[in-house]
């Protein structure tokens, strides 16, 4: 059974936002479905249609998704309208890079909305979600990496209160792509408008 998580009063009342729940093993080919055509949308016209492929190919499948909603050391948050995903974010406990100073951070490894839920408010009750996971886990600090040409996605994550705090290389096919790790303490989430 899916628990649905509560949400404080959103940010642009005037759009009623999706519910936010925790993925099931049912989840997992709308999931993947989801996961690579937001990927494609936010980063294929900047990268080959190759490392594009080969990308989506070795991420996003429902055989890969279903293996992440089971792990132990993650979570898979989704955000549905209508029996639609339309957005979703994935949390894991794994290493954290050196420049990520914490004794127990998590990371959102993945954070992505469907383009027309763009601007209304999803991203934000999606953060708060990972939030609230982040904090019923114990982590004190929680990172990121996001790609150093998405200026929306970093502008995004510096108004939900993150900073940079150095690089990592995340290869997308055979490109291996400059992100910047960003990172936040764990605690109330209040994003600056």
């Amino acid at each position: 059974m899916n628990a649905i998580l509560t949400r404080p009063p959103t940010l642009r009342p005037e759009y009623p936002l999706p519910t936010v729940r925790k993925a099931s093993h049912s989840d997992a080919g709308q999931l993947a479905a989801l996961a690579e055509r937001t990927f494609r949308d936010t980063f294929g016209s900047a990268n080959t249609a190759e490392d594009m492929d080969l990308h989506c190919r070795a991420s996003y499948s429902a055989a890969i998704q279903a293996g992440e909603i089971a792990a132990p050391d993650m979570v898979t948050l989704l955000s549905e309208e209508g029996g639609q995903l339309v957005g979703f974010a994935q949390l894991r406990w794994a290493h954290a890079p050196s420049c990520v100073v914490a004794e127990a951070p998590g990371e959102i490894q993945r954070l992505y909305v469907a383009a027309d839920w763009h601007g209304k408010g999803m991203a934000h009750e999606l953060m708060r979600a990972c939030m609230d996971e982040l904090q019923a886990r114990a982590s004190d600090a929680v990172w990121l990496g996001v790609w150093e040409r998405n200026p929306r996605a970093i502008a995004f994550y510096r108004k939900c209160g993150f900073v940079e705090v150095g690089d990592h290389v995340f290869p997308v096919g055979s490109d291996p792509q400059r992100d910047i790790v960003m990172a936040r303490r764990v605690d109330r989430f209040h994003p600056t408008t």
